[in-house]
């Protein structure tokens, strides 16, 4: 009898762990060709290992990071995750050097690999050739390219480790009056660069990583059809016997023609960032991320392809979880890029599938917030001559890009506004006794005061979290709040 209940136990033990692997497989079959950004400069992080859970749960198998953070790489040991680490711009000069490339591969890559962490590719740089650069690593990303990409080699690990640079699509563009793909040529100013890059890659098997985005060509140009920014539109561009309905298939032809014309128009194309933001703008909405991301995952489960690259697309959505502390001087969207909240909330029902399966995002588990607590505007404030100056300095050390022009706390009254910022200001400094105050203006309350689309935030409690509550900040806290008073 014992040994009867002992056999049917090991054979209920089995049956469990072969349906979580098939549930695993099935999730990830899903979105085999779909992996995701995730980014880091945020004020409060969510633990490494609660984003991983988080990756699993929705079955997203690739992931794409702009450092080499030990946290990270260590909660990703043993998920079986698709890992892109990163090299920033900062140090592309250092990789110059074969001996320092040689180094970094040791510590950030094979070490890591030999501990579980299923790294695919190395990221050289990231968008490196940008005009605000002012040409600052143009003389550095080939040599750091050819430096990592060999000292992976020289590892043993160049088989199945790629280097490559993700760039930004204005290194490419249709010269000609037209503005149509088949005329796409790489910059004037970096075409020869380019060719050598693209030829580097090319002899290692390496992909041409792209970042393309629908949402900067509207708010780029005032006069973009909205429409042809999404998938459903009824916008078109004819190009000789091509219609094209979209810009990013436009787009990414355009990229399929400038390789082309040196030669590679077969070599493998994988998109490294493309997504919508949800706030910050006029055009960055819940209801334009879910009609852009729609479209883009149904024709990536339907592997449709582009007119000129018809077939799979390897992509990477931009991004995972939104970063408050990103710069803001491309805009106040920034800081909205993420499918998921600063606190892994899904932000929108977003089906992975594409399928219509209606698979919809899951929710980071076990976040632990700080006390539900807000700072607002004191009703009974006297003296009003420095609301606008305390207004702004919260602002300035926090994120109040949702309060701009055609944003979701857009329509708040004088009173509100205030609130907000200074809210927003009170949870960036985790809550401290000294951050809620502004001279008397600010008061600490149990009422949330949120209303419509706009969020007055608890912020997460993490041991990962920046700490701007430090006694440097509380002092200058201090100190402007003495001179505000």
């Amino acid at each position: 009898m014992l040994h009867s209940i002992v056999h049917t136990l090991k054979m209920v033990k089995i049956w469990f762990l072969l349906s979580s692997i098939l549930v695993g497989l099935l999730s990830a079959g899903l979105v085999e060709c779909i992996g995701v950004n995730w980014g880091t400069m945020a004020t409060h992080q969510l633990p490494p290992k609660t984003v991983v859970q988080m990756l699993q749960a929705n079955g997203i198998n690739k992931v794409k990071l702009f450092d080499a953070a030990q946290n990270t790489m260590n909660a990703l040991a043993g998920s079986g995750i698709e890992v892109m680490v990163a090299i920033p711009n900062d140090q592309l000069a250092s990789m110059t050097s074969y001996k320092r490339a040689k180094q970094w591969v040791s510590r950030n890559v094979t070490r890591f690999n030999f501990n579980g962490v299923n790294i695919k590719y190395v990221a050289v740089g990231n968008e490196p050739f940008l005009p605000s650069y002012n040409g600052s690593f143009l003389n550095t990303t080939l040599p750091a390219l050819q430096n990592i990409q060999n000292a992976l080699n020289e590892a043993g690990v160049g088989d199945n480790i790629k280097a490559t640079v993700p760039l930004n699509a204005d290194v490419y563009s249709s010269p000609d009056n037209n503005q149509v793909p088949s005329s796409g040529r790489f910059r004037a100013d970096i075409s020869g660069l380019m060719s050598e890059i693209v030829q580097f890659l090319n002899r290692n098997n390496a992909p041409f990583s792209i970042n393309i985005y629908p949402f900067l060509s509207l708010y780029g140009s005032e006069g973009f059809p909205i429409d042809y920014a999404f998938f459903d539109g009824g916008s078109t561009v004819i190009d000789n016997d091509i219609t094209y309905t979209n810009v990013f298939d436009a787009n990414f032809d355009t990229l399929v023609s400038s390789l082309r014309a040196v030669g590679l128009g077969n070599m493998p194309i994988l998109v490294g960032e493309v997504g919508w933001p949800t706030d910050g703008n006029k055009d960055a909405n819940l209801g334009y991320a879910e009609r852009f991301y729609t479209g883009l995952l149904k024709r990536v489960a339907a592997k449709q392809g582009t007119p000129l690259r018809p077939g799979n697309i390897e992509i990477y959505l931009f991004g995972l979880i939104d970063e408050d502390a990103k710069s803001i001087a491309p805009g106040n969207f920034e800081r909205h890029w993420g499918i998921f909240r600063y606190d892994g909330q899904p932000k929108f029902p977003m089906d992975l599938s594409g399928q219509g399966q209606k698979r919809y995002l899951t929710a980071a588990k076990n976040v632990e917030y700080l006390p539900t607590e807000w700072c607002v505007f004191n009703p009974n404030a006297r003296d009003l001559s420095k609301l606008g100056d305390n207004i702004n300095y919260a602002c300035t050390f926090s994120d109040c890009t949702s309060l701009g022009y055609g944003s979701s706390c857009n329509n708040l009254d004088a009173q509100s506004n205030a609130s907000y910022a200074f809210n927003m200001y009170f949870q960036a400094e985790n809550q401290a006794y000294m951050s809620c105050s502004f001279g008397g203006l600010a008061m600490r309350t149990k009422q949330n005061l949120s209303q419509g689309s706009c969020s007055f935030i608890i912020q997460i409690s993490s041991s990962y979290s920046s700490e701007p509550s430090s006694l440097v900040t509380l002092s200058i806290v201090a100190v402007f709040a003495f001179f505000l008073v």
